[in-house]
């Protein structure tokens, strides 16, 4: 949910500056409680040891609005579980925890710390998506360690991390995994710099670690998928004669074009009256067909439906209106800021299912990318989402609220699906479609401004449960060199489009026919 998504980070987290530079301690800036044996050890720290400093960065203890993981997350137990996890598993180093929000918290977290001259180094550790504070302790030139919060920070740890990657960091290490075990290792660095070692040190020790202990690739077999696609040249074609609906705001804008696509802008406005407008006795028609065809519904009412229905009958009627076979849609700004009435998400399942477009957060670089893609294989549908990386299972997660369940194409056979409230917000209805398994898939992106094309292929293995972030989860194992995975967010965002089958071959022929690069991200 984010081709980087433009939230703000919360104002909530208030900073006592002059208390925390009186104490200058965890205790500042609402410090973690830590178990009484531990805190004891922090008052009374063994001179040889490590001294790191754990910054939490998220909007709040308790999450205040919608964002990854969702609101009303409480991270105090993740928050204990993860420094009591640290502190058993790393003798030689002692961990003080605090928290901020924003560039500014880091800054003033810093500067304490340089007053006393005590914290050797830090661990970084991503809790929500976008709050900015990997930058100044990364420009600190302290040794720092960045740790993805699966589900919580994914998306800012991917992006932050790859920028400084591409940036030739040198005093930063990283580790992504599901496994607090493997962080414990990666912070097992630390105490290196006790031994005489040099953050340069530090930093190797990191990487060999989340390499080592990313695990080994499974079985490469899949099952057998003969996909049916376009010559390029007939591909092209097709797509000078689309048009996508592009739905940010209620400013009207001019048709731009995308590889021959006209990419319309269409108002809030337009939307809401269609919506308005929606034959109600068709919509609960549909909402009724959703109810016996999805495997659970949870936490989502009658009225709740048929208002999502009504949502699908109204993006039918404007891509009608305007001749177009796609829409896009600012749902979480629109939705968040009062001008649609209900989320499209169960909509946008029902057009990719039959060939057409609905994509997610007026993202329109993925929605060309998904009519690019459905056209050159002859119906299959994607689906934008937010990745997430986890080396303890060597896993790549496609995360959304939106997902096709007719992976194969509008003739193909149907995946169970399940109905539960948008994710982030706990409100209205989204989709959970327990994707098949056993499958190659391609993950994919276009950009008509670098002329290139950007893919991976990933086994799809797991359709993963857990309750935080969006709702579909297919985990994949990746084709290739995961390392490499953690290297093109920064340049591409986020979001990746997914299909099902290998195709490769097709977008490097498609690719050749632009004369644009192809890169493998894996």
């Amino acid at each position: 949910m984010k081709a980087i998504p433009l939230r703000s980070p919360c104002s909530r987290c208030p900073l006592n500056r002059r208390a925390f530079l009186a104490r200058a301690s965890a205790a500042a800036l609402g410090a973690v409680t830590l178990p009484a044996a531990l805190d004891a050890a922090q008052k009374n720290p063994a001179t040889a040891r490590t001294r790191v400093r754990i910054i939490f960065a998220l909007h709040d203890e308790v999450q205040p609005g919608p964002d990854w993981p969702n609101k009303g997350f409480d991270f105090r137990p993740v928050m204990q579980r993860i420094t009591g996890e640290l502190s058993r598993r790393c003798r030689e180093v002692e961990f003080l925890t605090t928290k901020a929000a924003n560039e500014e918290q880091a800054r003033q977290i810093l500067a304490a710390d340089q007053a006393t001259g005590d914290v050797d180094g830090y661990i970084v550790y991503q809790m929500n998506a976008w709050n900015r504070v990997i930058q100044p302790v990364a420009a600190s030139g302290k040794p720092v360690l960045f740790a993805d919060f699966p589900y919580g920070g994914s998306g800012g740890f991917l992006v932050y991390n790859a920028a400084l990657l591409r940036a030739g960091s040198r005093n930063v290490g990283y580790i992504a995994s599901s496994n607090l075990k493997d962080v414990a290792a990666a912070a097992n660095g630390f105490a290196i710099l006790k031994r005489g070692g040099s953050v340069a040190d530090f930093v190797a020790a990191t990487d060999r670690v989340r390499v080592e202990r990313t695990r080994k690739p499974g079985r490469r077999d899949c099952k057998p998928d003969d996909v049916k696609c376009l010559e390029p040249a007939e591909c092209l074609r097709r797509l000078r004669d689309a048009k996508l609906l592009a739905v940010r705001n209620n400013e009207p804008g001019r048709v731009t074009e995308i590889l021959g696509i006209k990419v319309q802008p269409l108002t809030f406005n337009e939307l809401d009256e269609a919506w308005q407008r929606a034959d109600r006795d068709a919509a609960r028609t549909i909402a009724r067909d959703w109810q016996r065809a999805a495997r659970r519904i949870e936490g989502v009412t009658v009225e709740t439906l048929e208002s999502c229905a009504a949502m699908y009958l109204a993006c039918e009627a404007v891509m009608k209106k305007h001749g177009a076979v796609g829409i896009t849609i600012n749902c979480l700004g629109g939705f968040y800021g009062g001008h649609l009435r209900a989320y499209p998400c169960l909509g946008f399942c029902e057009l990719n299912n039959r060939g057409q477009i609905g994509g997610c957060e007026c993202d329109v670089r993925s929605a060309v990318t998904m009519l690019v893609g459905t056209t050159l294989t002859q119906g299959r549908p994607g689906y934008i989402s937010d990745p997430v990386l986890d080396i303890a299972t060597r896993r790549i997660i496609y995360a959304h609220c939106v997902a096709p369940t007719k992976v194969f194409g509008p003739d193909g056979p149907a995946n169970p699906f399940e109905i539960l409230t948008h994710s982030e917000d706990r409100a209205g209805a989204s989709m959970r479609s327990l994707l098949p398994l056993g499958y190659m898939t391609t993950s994919v992106e276009l950009d008509e401004g670098k002329k290139e094309i950007l893919l991976h292929r990933a086994r799809a293995v797991a359709n993963d449960p857990d309750d935080r972030a969006c709702r579909t989860k297919l985990a994949a194992e990746p084709v290739g060199d995961f390392e490499k995975l953690f290297r093109e967010w920064d340049r591409w965002g986020w979001h990746r489009v997914t299909f099902y089958g290998d195709l490769l071959e097709p977008f490097r022929a498609l690719g050749r026919a632009l004369g644009w690069k192809v890169t493998e991200e894996a």
